[in-house]
């Protein structure tokens, strides 16, 4: 009997030492199980917060390209205003060279002279006023410029 109750005593302690082996493992697998979650939700979160990180700098990036677009086309129009300007100043004092050739060489009536003579002395009026136009237009050019 008492062999017996050895038996039974090593058999309970091998079945409890397997319940126990078992029930580790079972831990083991659950814990490991709560750790690949909470990874998974820090990665997912990482990559969410990466990912409002990148959106933001897009968003500034393309800010900052409309001003850039902005400033060009400011700067273009800046030079295409000074070009107008100067186009306008060379094409009056042409005319105004003309038309002093065509008094000085042609004999026109005094009537005809004197309307030439007003017409260049207006002309010469539209050039003292394209020229102060064109030096502010100047001036925007430089800030045009300094702003890129």
């Amino acid at each position: 009997m008492h062999k017996t109750l050895k038996t039974i005593a090593l058999l309970l302690f091998m079945m409890n030492s397997q319940f126990f082996f078992a029930q580790q493992i079972i831990t083991d697998q659950k814990t490991q199980q709560l750790e690949l979650k909470k990874t998974e939700k820090e990665a997912k979160k990482a990559s969410q917060e990466t990912h409002k990180k990148l959106d933001d700098r897009i968003s500034e990036l393309k800010k900052q390209q409309n001003e850039e677009n902005k400033k060009k086309k400011n700067l273009n129009k800046a030079e295409n205003n000074l070009k107008a300007t100067k186009e306008k100043i060379s094409k009056l004092e042409l005319d105004n060279q003309k038309m002093e050739n065509k008094i000085g060489s042609s004999s026109l009536t005094d009537e005809k002279i004197q309307k030439q003579r007003v017409k260049i002395k207006e002309n010469e009026l539209q050039v003292q006023k394209l020229k102060l136009k064109q030096i502010t237009q100047e001036k925007e050019l430089e800030n045009a410029m300094s702003a890129n």
